[in-house]
């Protein structure tokens, strides 16, 4: 049955075309507008985040719109991180101890590609290319947009309208600018950028090294990553500081300096990008910020959902997992308040409240864990603490597997718990044992007993849940 209410989305990137897609099969009146080309026609530019981490949280919204399958056929699971010493030594580090859990690399572009194919195959639904939303007026409801084609000025009344338009949100824009409400709104930069390079295929189109891993070259004060692609490349990115530290993007603007850098402190991974110089030079610099506002909605007209509301350093791969799990959620909510009002339309007003009730704690946590997992990925995953705090999950997770979780367990392959409550017992399980390790209270020998492990096992619940109360007490 088609509902009643006027739907429109701005923003056709991932969060715009599932939550188009899902209010499509809800049977809604959904109409699209994407300031952008449409990327089926058009290759997304380089330098510019064409691959990205799919784990369970991601799937669990896919599978509720009947795209799980399909977006498997694009993946390449990465079992965990391979680490790259400066001297082209490697260690792995699985992500988790039990059988079947793992990320997989996807291509940003096919994702939404199939995304918007499938929310176009609905007879009620309409994808608009090309329209940059100028202004949105919160009050009526009426959306401004200028057609990119023909320059022209055009508005749309909706019934609701729902800002997927990412970290630049016209419809955030609006909510400062029209000053109708109390609107708190926070943009924080670290003071790295990324910029992205390529590990090509080989000669007969195969990956160079393993695709069963996120690659890692981790320096203290920066990184490398490279995920795999489907056409046997990787995706390098560098997260450098800007102007700090003796190489910083400021500094690197000579092809000696850049080949003196990548010499020093890559010189495995240099051997593998050929182009380095020539992209290094030619691909943007990115910033990471992290964004978050209150509320995300403003009366029953306008709702904030995705990156507009919540955007996040890229340092858990979570981000497009998140904005995704935010269409979990709503649907949820859609569900939960199913009654219309007399006039046949649901009632927004509360849907929004209720779904920021539930919702804005967990997003502020996993923008706070994304942060911790920078400083993590570019210092710590080398640390011999670290490293055994590992072994030591990895092993308690293998052999209990229903009882132990580790923190990046519970974030990445937990998707019926909230990133809050996962952010809080992980990092209390984090906490339990580096300082169990620190005193030598438990250790991981060669050819550990199950019984021992138990032990261990035991010891770590009993130090993890004391912190918690600890933690409970002092308000954290």
């Amino acid at each position: 049955m088609q509902k009643k209410d006027k739907i429109v989305i701005v923003g056709a990137g991932l969060c715009g075309s599932l939550l188009a897609l899902r209010f499509a099969q809800r049977g809604y009146k959904v109409a699209v507008y994407e300031s952008r080309s449409d990327l089926r026609k058009t290759a997304i530019s380089a330098g510019r985040s064409i691959n990205l981490a799919l784990s369970d949280r991601g799937l669990k919204a896919l599978r509720l719109c009947g795209l799980e399958a399909a977006a498997k056929e694009i993946c390449i699971p990465m079992l965990g991180r391979l680490m790259h010493d400066a001297a082209g030594n490697t260690f792995a580090s699985n992500y988790s101890g039990r059988e079947g859990e793992y990320i997989n690399s996807i291509s940003r572009g096919d994702l939404n590609g199939v995304l918007l194919t499938e929310a176009e195959q609905h007879e009620n639904v309409t994808l608009h290319f090309n329209k940059k939303c100028r202004h949105i007026d919160i009050v009526n409801t009426v959306a401004h947009f200028n057609d990119a084609e023909t320059n022209e000025d055009f508005l749309i009344e909706a019934d609701v309208i729902f800002g997927a338009d990412g970290a630049g949100s016209s419809l955030r824009k609006s909510y400062v600018s029209e000053r109708k409400f109390l609107f708190s709104y926070s943009q924080n930069y670290l003071n790295h950028g990324y910029k992205e390079l390529e590990i090509p295929a080989d000669k007969n189109g195969n990956h160079q090294i393993s695709k069963g891993h996120l690659h890692i070259w981790p320096r203290g004060d920066f990184m490398l990553i490279a995920l795999p692609n489907m056409d046997g490349s990787f995706t390098v990115t560098l997260f450098l500081s800007y102007n700090e530290g003796e190489f910083n993007f400021e500094n690197l603007v000579t092809e000696e300096k850049i080949t003196t850098f990548f010499e020093k402190e890559f010189p495995d991974a240099l051997a593998l990008i050929p182009n380095v110089k020539e992209e290094f030079i030619n691909n943007p610099t990115g910033p990471l910020g992290t964004i978050k506002c209150s509320p995300w909605s403003y009366q029953q007209n306008t709702l904030l959902i995705g990156d507009s509301s919540h955007a996040i350093v890229p340092f858990y791969g979570q981000g497009m997992n998140a904005s995704f799990e935010d269409v979990t959620v709503l649907d949820t909510i859609l569900d939960q308040n199913a009654e219309s009002l007399p006039d046949g339309k649901l009632d927004w007003k509360a849907i929004f409240k209720a779904y920021e009730k539930v919702r804005k704690h967990n997003t502020d946590a996993i923008a706070d864990l994304a942060l911790d997992n920078f400083h993590e990925m570019k210092k710590h995953v080398a640390n011999p603490l670290f490293k055994e705090k590992r072994t030591i999950e990895m092993a308690l997770e293998k052999t209990f597997p229903t009882q132990y979780a580790s923190k990046y367990s519970l974030v990445t392959f937990n998707a019926n718990i909230g990133y809050d409550e996962a952010m809080k017992r992980g990092r209390a399980q984090d906490k339990a044992l580096l300082r169990l390790i620190s005193n030598n209270a438990i250790s991981m020998p060669p050819n550990m007993t199950e019984q021992l492990l138990k032990l261990v096992l035991n010891t770590v619940i009993k130090e993890t849940n004391l912190i918690l109360e600890q933690d409970s007490i002092i308000g954290m």
